[in-house]
């Protein structure tokens, strides 16, 4: 089965501080966007057919042979390869679309707006992001890999919108979806993700520390509200792996790594 990573191809897009609510951006270009060396290593079954110098991988089956499909699973290989199958954009203005060429489609429903300042009497600056979420099935489009039943198919799609999700920018109600949040607001969890952060540097980040965004900060609260803004940059990225995150937590994405 293909083992395709869905945030391979994540693009984080924002906006400055003096124009937060314009919404500026650009299609992806499938050519010069993409890193096409990311794709490797590729591997059938426990052997690696094609790498890169330096390129993270994750455990590979014992078999080359798998099932895949359903209702009536079908025989093939077990393909490995990073697959830029899903896409990420951050942005401060509601209802704004950068990875669609900065269009705005805004229905008319409420949705609070982007900001940066400061989130507390503490004096700490944060910010306040709104993210979407796309179906790019990139390799599907061009034929790189011949399969008819396992691979990412379709077509360009918005799969998730977080000004329809209530909880996006409310940290309380987002924790009464998600409680296990209590568990990790803590200092020693937090400073486990330093861990983290090394790992994800070195090549991948570690699964055991789930609640870490590698060097971004924590997942939780699983919000556009990002406590410490240390730049646009960060910030915005930080919302972008915050967003696919409640989604597997609440069974509507599934998983895209394994057999």
């Amino acid at each position: 089965m293909i083992r395709a990573l869905a945030l391979a191809a994540l693009l984080a897009s924002w906006g400055g501080a003096a124009s937060a609510q314009a919404c500026t951006g650009r299609f992806v270009n499938p050519v010069s966007d993409v890193c096409w060396e990311c794709l490797f290593p590729i591997s059938i079954g426990p052997v690696t057919i094609g790498s890169a110098s330096g390129a993270p991988d994750t455990p590979n089956p014992s078999s080359p042979i798998c099932l895949c499909g359903s209702p009536f699973p079908r025989i093939g290989l077990s393909l490995g390869v990073w697959e830029p199958a899903r896409l990420v954009d951050a942005t401060r203005a509601p209802w704004c679309f950068p990875n669609l060429g900065g269009l705005t489609i805004d229905p008319g429903l409420p949705a609070g707006r982007g900001r940066t300042g400061s989130s507390g009497g503490d004096g700490a600056t944060g910010s306040v992001w709104h993210a979407h979420h796309y179906v790019y099935p990139l390799l599907s489009w061009i034929g790189a890999l011949i399969d008819l039943g396992c691979l990412e198919a379709g077509g360009l799609d918005i799969a998730w919108v977080s000004e329809l999700d209530p909880a996006w920018l409310d940290d309380e109600l987002s924790f009464l979806l998600n409680p296990e949040a209590a568990l990790f607001a803590n200092l020693p969890a937090q400073a486990a993700c330093a861990a983290d952060c090394a790992s994800a540097s070195a090549g991948l980040p570690m699964d055991r520390l789930f609640w870490c965004a590698g060097c971004q900060g924590g997942m939780y609260p699983t919000t556009g509200n990002v406590a410490a803004h240390v730049g646009g940059g960060p910030a915005a990225l930080l919302a972008a792996q915050r967003l696919p995150y409640p989604q597997h937590r609440a069974g509507i994405a599934r998983g895209t790594d394994g057999s």
